[in-house]
């Protein structure tokens, strides 16, 4: 299917008036080679009739006057090849941010789904490698087919009034070398189709081999040698074939470009012998000569323009298929408004979920009801569900049964983006951005002035990070990691404080921890929870963590396996009842008393 549509429109929307102004170059170019030709047939004849006159000062103005003619149209058409190449680089430049943004916004308007997904992956890979150039490839190619279509016709009349046959001749020299790059196109598109997902394994052990975050373990392990050995290997794969490939279309275009120069020199005997027999003057011999000639290089190029439209077409698709990626999670027609979350109950309705392309149910049948202001603690072992139902919560998924409510309002009720505002979320995978520690904090309410220096810092003294910041050589202002000049790398334990503060800083009715301190020590977190417990009063928390020692001061604790909730209550109850929670809890006490 033909998308020559949506590059126009990708292109025209980034930048119409570059994009007019080459497609009206390119047209002046188009005109100029027919005027270039003409003029030179002129002179070569006003030089062989001014030979035979006796009075050649007169002749020698007429040959002067076409001479200068031709100059100008010569400095006319340097002129404007040297603005088109500057337009056209504008345009591209203009066009290739364009398309990043594009994709970076369909990138964070896709549903979380897709990003465990790994055909989305393929997806975003095939997308990334065209949209920064494809588009302003197509819409230049039609603005140079234009031209060389517009000079073809010009010298193809010229041939055809000379001769039919030459015409015939002309446009027969160029035909095979378009079927080899149309059958090259299909097979290149085919080919990097299949390969999409070997192309992005060894995308991923460059990656391993090239970020910092894999540095420390690839040496201590010895992997370098490794992985490197396996990203040759994938690459000596790719590269294989795809020489194959061009190794027969090399050939092929060999055997073309073979019968191109066959037919050139057939014709330039042909107009020799015209010439000879007087049927035609020098200057026409000239003319006709370099109208095959240049006619043969318009429609090569022409030809070429087809073509590339074509393998562009066949690209393009790969970028249409990533846009019409549809979200899952589906925005409400009229949302509701939010109802007032200190009031309102947090409700899990029989709630029953599975990630797409799996056979396991994540969460089954959950029933639960969290107050307002109630601070509750989800346990349980890794995979029982814990950080499912808080994304879940989130809406970044939707039960595939049951309800997740505010009150008596659905979830699905309400608008996606209204409902993560209301929700102040750390992870446990939280994101160390290698930008400012002021900004690092900021990011966790983008709505409050950068500059309220205040908020930021008494967010920072609330998580335990302002010390640490504070004795950074630029304070607040240094940049943290060491991805950019004049960054400062912190332990994890601190880059853990300081992502506490980003949510501190939201301020919203609900927070949500979700063991974003596994990596600081017994004593340390169960002081940054004591202190949460008193920071958060009157507001609802929600607590994930696999210390017990440190999650017994919750109002209630809900305990999470295999799917579903086995056992809630608080502590003092958990512990009187013997069960799963009791036994993890002494575990870990004899695990301390031990170590």
């Amino acid at each position: 299917m033909l998308r020559l549509d949506l590059a126009f429109k990708l292109v025209w929307k980034s930048c119409p008036a570059l994009t007019v102004a080459n497609f009206a170059l390119q047209l002046v170019q188009g005109v100029l080679p027919l005027l270039s030709l003409y003029l030179i047939k002129l002179i070569i004849d006003a030089v062989t009739g001014g030979m035979a006159q006796a009075e050649q000062g007169a002749a020698m103005r007429q040959i002067l006057f076409y001479i200068v003619l031709a100059a100008a149209i010569a400095l006319v058409d340097v002129g404007i090849q040297a603005l088109g190449r500057f337009v056209n680089q504008a345009q591209s430049l203009v066009v290739t941010d364009r398309m990043h943004d594009v994709i970076h916004a369909k990138s964070v308007a896709v549903d979380l789904e897709y990003y465990e997904n790994p055909q989305y992956f393929d997806t975003l890979h095939r997308a990334q490698q065209e949209a920064a150039f494809r588009p302003t490839k197509i819409v230049n190619s039609l603005a140079v087919l234009g031209k060389t279509t517009l000079s073809l016709l010009a010298m193809a009349s010229l041939l055809f009034s000379f001769h039919w046959g030459l015409g015939l001749l002309l446009f027969a020299s160029a035909l095979p070398g378009l079927f080899v790059k149309i059958r090259y196109a299909d097979t290149l598109y085919n080919w990097q189709r299949k390969h999409t997902k070997t192309e992005r394994k060894a995308y991923y052990f460059n990656w391993l081999l090239t970020h910092e975050s894999h540095a420390k373990e690839i040496r201590l392990f010895g992997l370098g040698a490794l992985f490197i050995e396996r990203y040759k290997t994938l690459r000596t794969i790719l590269r294989q074939e795809k020489l194959s490939i061009t190794a027969k279309t090399s050939f092929a275009e060999f055997l073309a470009q073979a019968w191109a120069t066959l037919a050139v020199f057939g014709s330039y005997g042909f107009i020799a012998y015209k010439t000879v027999l007087g049927t035609i003057t020098l200057g026409d011999l000239v003319m006709f000569f370099q109208a095959f000639q240049r006619g043969q290089s318009f429609l090569k190029e022409m030809l070429n323009s087809l073509a590339g439209l074509y393998e562009d077409n066949l690209f393009l698709n790969n970028l249409s298929e990533f846009l019409n990626l549809q979200p899952k999670i589906i925005p409400p027609q009229k949302p509701q408004p939010i109802p007032d979350l200190q009031r309102a109950d947090i409700i899990f309705d029989r709630v029953q979920f599975r990630y797409p392309a799996s056979s396991r149910d994540v969460l089954k049948d959950i029933s639960l009801i969290i107050h307002p202001g109630e601070h509750v603690a989800l346990v349980g072992e890794n995979g029982s569900g814990k950080t499912t139902l808080v994304k879940m919560l989130c809406r970044l998924y939707d039960p595939d049964q049951g309800r997740i409510l505010f009150g008596d309002t659905d979830l699905k009720d309400l608008d996606a983006s209204a409902v993560r505002h209301k929700i102040s979320v750390i992870f446990q995978d939280y994101v160390k951005y290698n930008l400012t520690a002021r900004e690092n904090i900021w990011f966790g309410n983008i709505d409050i002035p950068m500059g309220q220096t205040g908020i930021i810092k008494a967010a920072a003294r609330q998580s335990g990070a302002h010390d640490v910041i504070s004795s950074l050589p630029q304070g607040y202002d240094t940049i943290l990691g060491k991805l950019f000049e004049k960054g400062e790398e912190i332990s994890v334990g601190e880059w853990q404080k300081v992502a506490l503060a980003r949510a501190f800083l939201r301020q919203a009715p609900i927070l949500i921890l979700d063991e974003p301190t596994s990596s600081l020590d017994a004593k340390v977190e169960y002081e940054i929870f004591e202190q949460f417990h008193k920071l958060t009063q009157g507001r609802t928390a929600i607590l994930i963590s696999h210390r017990l020692s440190t999650v017994r001061m919750a109002d209630r604790i809900f305990v999470m396996q295999n799917g579903t909730i086995s056992e809630n209550g608080t502590h003092e109850e958990l512990m009187k009842d013997q069960g799963l929670y009791a036994t993890m809890f002494e575990r870990q006490a004899k695990n301390y008393l031990s170590d």
